[in-house]
């Protein structure tokens, strides 16, 4: 997957608007108002889902490993005027983000490309308040035809929820929310296929 290539095209597809506009909106209606509140979009991309909840938190660090997509987000963040936006470059949580500092972690169509999914949970509750919230919102397991374009693709093929639970539940987390969103409709030379995408919200213990 070349997201650095990918990075200055990435927002013409008014679907990935779309999809950052329902799980905002999830989010928004599951998290108790509090303009106090530090968040972190891990997998941030160009911020398609941090724009819509700029005025929902305080602060929200926005953190990708692709330089192309930081380099574009800063140039959006500059345009729009926005002041609260902390975008960085990251290579991993655990060395370049302080320890308990956000109250709400949240990521979406990322989490799949992340290799460790046990050690990345850890990660987030390291990285939490306590009574923070964790929201994933990413792919219903899936055949493995959702990245059939993409030979060097080697992520997940979606999450199945009881097994996705259980990891966050052994890292500290208790699962409060799940709810299948919307779905995601791909074109194949023969046929169509939609893969939906879920809300999962774990509050930290």
């Amino acid at each position: 997957m070349h997201f650095d290539k990918q990075a200055r095209d990435w927002d013409n597809d008014p679907k990935k608007t779309e999809r950052a506009v329902i799980i905002a909106k999830e989010i928004m209606e599951f998290i108790p108002t509090n303009n106090r509140m530090n968040a972190l979009e891990f997998g941030c991309g160009t911020g398609l889902l941090s724009f819509q909840l700029k005025d929902f938190f305080k602060t929200i660090t926005l953190a990708d490993n692709s330089d192309g997509m930081i380099t574009v987000l800063k140039e959006k963040i500059v345009k729009a005027g926005i002041e609260n936006f902390k975008p960085i470059q990251i290579d991993s949580l655990e060395s370049d983000l302080a320890q308990n500092d956000f109250d709400v972690i949240y990521t979406l169509m990322t989490l799949h490309h992340v290799l460790d999914v046990k050690n990345i949970a850890k990660e987030f509750n390291s990285k939490m308040k306590s009574g923070g919230f964790l929201c994933i919102a990413d792919l219903v397991a899936e055949d493995g035809s959702f990245h059939s374009e993409h030979p060097d693709f080697n992520g997940h093929n979606g999450f199945d929820k009881i097994k996705l639970s259980k990891i966050l539940s052994n890292s500290g987390f208790k699962v409060e929310y799940y709810k299948i969103c919307l779905e995601i409709v791909k074109e194949f030379e023969d046929k169509t296929k939609s893969y939906p995408l879920f809300l999962m919200i774990c509050k930290k213990n």
